[in-house]
């Protein structure tokens, strides 16, 4: 049977207790792995000031910064508000002109069939005008004929002339009638007519203000549906600015929280080290009879 036995922190037992030199190697390593911990812990400690130091600067600068705006954002918001901005008001004014210009072009069409049906009411009544002074004109010009004609025959006969003279009268009175009548009709087809095509031309223009007040309603709304989408753009990136802080607040919450974990841990580490270490001395110094070194 071997007179060695292993303990349990490792080392290898002998007659006079642990070899020396396994011991003087564990002390070893455990001084390199307490000065690197030393040193990490300097280090994250000095990492800490540092953080909490730049925490304070954020904090007193995050106090002094005005309330938060599109250009504190960063580009790309900046961009996007811009890019919604400029669509707005793009949209408000493509619905301004559309909307004048279909107005405009109401307006000028309901001014030219205006204009060409009073200018076509002017031509018929000059023409009915005309005609009935035409026809007039010719009445007379035959009444004169007849009377002339009757004249002559009144030198021929005064009781022939007198009967052609009644008869005439009669022929003249019955087509004075006949185209008074005529003219009666004609005139009155012819106001008719007037009225129906202004009835149409009333009708078509009335279509068209109500097509241009439908084109001005749907511009109206797509010029509201742009607002409410730029303000919805400006209420999306306050709220995305909002986040991105608590993100910021959070990640310094937890990086704190890691940092005062690892100096915990590198504390307790290093406290388990020198009570380990403290003992070994104490048991070399049991096994040797001699005082630990300090």
């Amino acid at each position: 049977m071997s007179s060695a036995s292993e303990s349990p922190h490792g080392f290898v037992s002998v007659r006079r207790g642990y070899r020396p030199a396994q011991v003087d190697t564990c002390i070893a390593e455990l001084s390199q792995d307490r000065d690197a911990a030393w040193e990490r812990a300097a280090r994250l400690t000095v990492l800490a000031r540092e953080m909490e130091a730049d925490l304070v600067r954020l904090r007193e600068t995050l106090a002094q910064l005005p309330p938060q705006t599109y250009e504190a954002l960063g580009e790309r918001a900046r961009q996007v508000f811009r890019l919604a901005q400029e669509e707005a008001v793009a949209a408000r004014e493509e619905a301004r002109q559309e909307a004048e210009r279909v107005l405009a072009g109401a307006e000028e069409a309901g001014r030219c069939v205006r204009e060409a049906a009073q200018a076509y009411a002017d031509e018929v009544r000059g023409e009915a005008e005309e005609r009935v002074r035409t026809w007039l004109l010719a009445a007379r010009a035959e009444a004169d004929d007849v009377r002339i004609e009757a004249r002559r025959e009144v030198k021929e006969g005064r009781g022939e002339a007198l009967a052609a003279l009644r008869e005439v009268r009669q022929r003249t009175e019955a087509l004075l009638a006949e185209q008074g009548r005529e003219h009666a009709d004609r005139w009155a087809r012819e106001e008719r007519a007037t009225a129906e095509r202004a009835a149409g031309v009333d009708a078509w223009e009335a279509e068209r203000v109500a097509l241009a007040e439908a084109a001005l309603s749907e511009a109206k709304r797509a010029l509201a549906e742009a607002e409410e989408s730029a303000r919805q753009v400006e209420r999306d990136s306050q709220a995305r600015a909002a986040e991105l802080i608590a993100e910021a607040r959070v990640r310094e919450d937890r990086v704190a929280r890691e940092t005062e974990r690892v100096l915990r841990e590198h504390g307790e580490t290093w406290d388990r080290v020198q009570a380990q270490m403290d003992h070994v001395r104490h048991s070399l110094a049991t096994l040797t009879g001699r005082a630990p070194a300090e």
